[in-house]
């Protein structure tokens, strides 16, 4: 084969391989960021049912201690107990129906919230203001130190109704459902081709 032939063979190759590695480099680039990604689903799906599932055993998330074991579920997620970025939302939801007011020494006239599904606890762990709730935020004027909500505030406070859980799960009168909502930021939310996709989201109902 002639220099010239051989010179010409090699620009082919160079010209192939650069229309080629067009298509293939953003490809292993997305293969790169979805394997992230999902990496980060299936952690952030593990917080939030492995604390759900100790919170609906009353495992009392008020206490630092406790909390500090949901930081250590979320290790590699660069969540703190007050900060990062990550939270873990834990709400205790029932449903009023005429027993509750009545227990709550409330009469059926001034039980506003009667028929409808509230807040009766809130513990949020990790960054506060990263992201809120899928089902209402009660006014923390009406939570306590420990989360809880007391009953003439659930029974009687607009704030501390649940803005669509029933949508979601249709409690009975009196009933309870325990909640806990994770939210981690995505390692790649950034990315210059991603668009800021914000973070990633899972919750367990129990």
């Amino acid at each position: 084969m002639s220099g010239r032939r051989r010179r010409r063979s090699r620009g082919n190759a160079l010209v192939e391989f650069g229309l080629c590695a067009t298509f293939l480099v953003p490809l292993y680039i997305w293969t790169i960021i979805m394997g992230m990604d999902l990496k980060r689903v299936m952690q952030t799906n593990q917080v939030s049912r492995d604390t759900g599932h100790m919170y609906a055993r009353w495992v009392d998330f008020s206490k630092v201690g406790n909390q500090d074991m949901v930081v250590r579920l979320a290790s590699g997620l660069g969540m703190t107990r007050t900060g990062g970025n990550g939270v873990v939302i834990l709400s205790k939801l029932m449903k009023i129906g005429v027993q509750q007011c009545a227990d709550g020494g409330v009469s059926q006239l001034q039980c506003s919230n009667l028929n409808k599904t509230v807040f009766v606890q809130r513990i949020v762990i990790g960054n506060k203001a990263m992201a809120p709730s899928k089902y209402g935020t009660p006014d923390d004027s009406i939570i306590n130190a420990d989360g809880t909500v007391d009953a003439v505030d659930y029974l009687k406070q607009a704030s501390a109704v649940s803005a669509n859980f029933d949508a979601t799960l249709a409690l009975a009168e009196g009933e309870e459902a325990f909640v806990t909502e994770a939210w981690f930021i995505s390692p790649v939310k950034d990315f210059p081709t991603l668009n800021n996709r914000g973070a990633v989201y899972a919750k367990s109902i129990y």
